[in-house]
């Protein structure tokens, strides 16, 4: 229930408080609302029997009724701040009724299990109306309060043997022991509420109920489709100290650069939040300085070595132009992309070689160099290296924006090379990639060349500046439509595919094997569909819109609100992975953008 980053410790998430059961008593009859698993299939207590209902159109709302008590809890998070609350309502009783809290602590790594030990500290302090304590040195105390005067029973113990089916079906240690403290105890009046605070910091708790109404207002209601995407877009921004980030997905993904730049446009620019992605930008601003400066920094964006990183940032500041203003990118943005495509025109970064044909050359043999970067033993999964499809259309767009932006206005000085560079691309970029068959090969290297049908050619037909034709634009489109299209999105190899695996199920290796060999990618689908309208303009409309339904229908599946990170690539098209992933919600937002766009166009047309 409290997940947090604890830098003086390590680059992990830590779970402190892990879950908290209530228990409403009346009449000394006690009825615990928790549930928990054990071995043997046991389930204690098991109070899923007494909810009654549950909504989410704000935030999470669970209704439990126990005999004549209606019993409402409310969950939220605090806005950039490591806090949940938790709203208690009693909505009915006829008689006395005592509420009581019991807290289930673990103190450990995400990527660890805590067990029963006697280096636990059982250690706590009285604060205002609560307790704070901290079962290990370095880790910060856990401030546990409520907004009523209360009655702390110093009652220690351990649960041992609580299981996750979750883990246990994805081939991980799925067993734990939990420590609980004691428990809170306090008694509740008809329509009266009590707020609960799990932190790091001690809060005045007087001025809990106006904080709880505070965020509150904050949502987005999940009301329709874009709403609710509104609101799992706002999920992802993520503050630590003074800089702002952009979480990949959850549960367990940290800030990854080329994520962050993928999903800025659609996660603000596309429901009109331009200063977060200003934002956000500016902490980005500093990392891709450092990087290019070989400077070690403590700003936590992750992957930022990889050959497309700065690619990606150079396309998300090209959607502010398009979104925002032209000018108003080159004013804020302008240096930013004169210092990237210097350095990368210079030679010095140093995974990427540029080769006389203009076209970028990546060593990719023995680690993986791109979005496809599962790996086994060490070694990737998909080995994709040398001339990279997906790479070498984010260079020839690079470049042509950089340009653009120069000859829009003088004001940046033309890079030296870059002309001749695009010259070449245009020639050099078909005569390798494009193939008799009418699709991109995925990568060539010497005479290695990968047939294999594979969705990186799409953003060749999806971005503003390309070197394919139209005519060759429609027939790698086609080829995307026939043999990578699904309801869920864009398969990552097509199932006329040697190696074709689907489905993202087993340990740990064989979902690796399978990742990116043939499950399906909403994100992708993002720029389908922005391909899509580039050729078929309105008359693609209609078809994006039914294509649209089947991710409305994963908004109450795998993770209520949001979607999961990827799908496998046969039917049913199961969600799979992590339950809300950043990039899938940030490219259906920017598709709602553009739809938008065309129909407002029609209409004024």
């Amino acid at each position: 229930m409290l997940v947090i980053p604890i830098p003086e410790l390590d680059d992990e998430n830590h779970v402190l408080l892990s879950s908290l059961d209530e228990t409403v008593i009346q009449h000394g009859a006690e009825f615990n609302l928790g549930i928990h698993k054990y071995g043997g299939d046991n389930y204690s207590p098991r109070g899923h029997k007494y909810i009654r209902e549950f909504d989410c159109e704000k935030f999470p709302t669970t209704w439990y009724r126990v005999g004549g008590v209606v019993l409402k809890k409310e969950k939220l998070f605090v806005h950039h701040e490591n806090r949940i609350l938790i709203r208690y309502t009693l909505v009915e009783a006829h008689s006395k009724t005592t509420l009581r809290l019991r807290p289930f602590l673990a103190f450990r790594s995400v990527k660890q299990y805590t067990h029963e030990n006697s280096a636990a500290s059982r250690d706590y302090q009285i604060v205002d109306h609560g307790i704070k304590t901290s079962m290990y040195p370095n880790y910060p105390e856990l401030f546990m309060q409520l907004s009523k005067k209360n009655e702390f029973i110093f009652q220690p113990d351990w649960y041992r043997g609580i299981e996750y089916p979750k883990e246990q079906e994805r081939g991980y240690d799925f067993n734990e022991d939990l420590y609980v403290p004691g428990y809170f105890e306090l008694e509740m009046k008809k329509g009266e509420s009590v707020i609960f605070s799990g932190g790091i910091s001690e809060i005045k708790t007087s001025s809990l109920t106006s904080i709880f109404q505070k965020e509150l207002e904050e949502r987005t209601p999940r009301d329709n489709f874009q709403h609710t995407l509104k609101n799992a877009a706002h999920q992802f921004l993520n503050k630590q100290g003074d800089n702002y980030y952009v979480i990949a997905g959850y549960p367990w993904f940290k800030c990854r650069a080329r994520d962050m730049f993928i999903s800025l446009p659609g996660l603000m620019l596309a429901i009109d939040e331009r200063s977060k992605y200003e934002t956000v930008m500016e902490t980005a601003r500093k990392a891709i300085l450092d990087f290019m400066d070989n400077k070690n920094d403590d700003i936590k964006i992750y992957e930022m070595e990889q050959p497309d990183v700065l690619l990606w940032a150079i396309w998300c500041i090209q959607q502010y132009a398009k979104m925002v203003s032209k000018d108003e990118c080159r004013t804020r943005y302008g240096g930013l992309i004169q210092s990237i495509m210097e350095y990368m025109l210079a030679g010095k970064h140093p995974l990427i070689e540029i080769h006389e044909n203009g076209l970028i050359y990546v060593d990719g043999h023995d680690k993986a160099v791109t979005w496809m970067n599962s790996t086994v033993n060490g070694y990737p999964v998909v080995p994709r290296s040398g001339y990279i499809v997906e790479i070498n259309t984010l260079w020839y767009n690079a470049l042509c924006f950089t340009k653009d932006l120069i000859n829009s206005q003088g004001e940046i000085e033309s890079l030296n090379g870059a002309e001749g560079i695009i010259e070449k691309l245009n020639k050099s970029f078909v005569d390798t990639f494009l193939n008799e068959y009418g699709y991109l090969l995925d990568y060539v290297d010497g005479n290695m060349m990968d047939w294999s049908v594979r969705p990186n050619m799409i953003f060749s037909i999806a971005f503003d500046y390309s070197p394919l034709n139209t005519r060759q634009k429609k027939r790698v489109l086609d080829i995307v439509t026939k043999e990578l299209l699904t309801p869920k999105g864009i398969r990552s190899l097509s199932p006329m595919s040697g190696g074709y695996n689907p489905n993202y199920v087993g340990t740990q290796s064989q979902r690796d094997y399978a990742y990116h060999q043939g499950t399906a990618w909403p994100w992708l689908e993002g720029f389908y569909f922005e391909a899509y309208l580039r050729i078929y303009k309105m008359s693609g409309v209609s078809f994006i819109e039914r294509q649209l339904i089947g991710l409305e229908d994963e908004l109450t599946q795998h993770c209520i609100g949001s979607i999961p990170e990827l799908f496998d690539g046969n039917p049913p098209f199961k969600g799979r992975g992590a339950v809300s992933f950043a990039m899938n919600v940030a490219e259906i937002l920017r598709t709602l953008y553009i739809l938008n766009r065309y129909n407002s166009n029609f209409r004024e047309e």
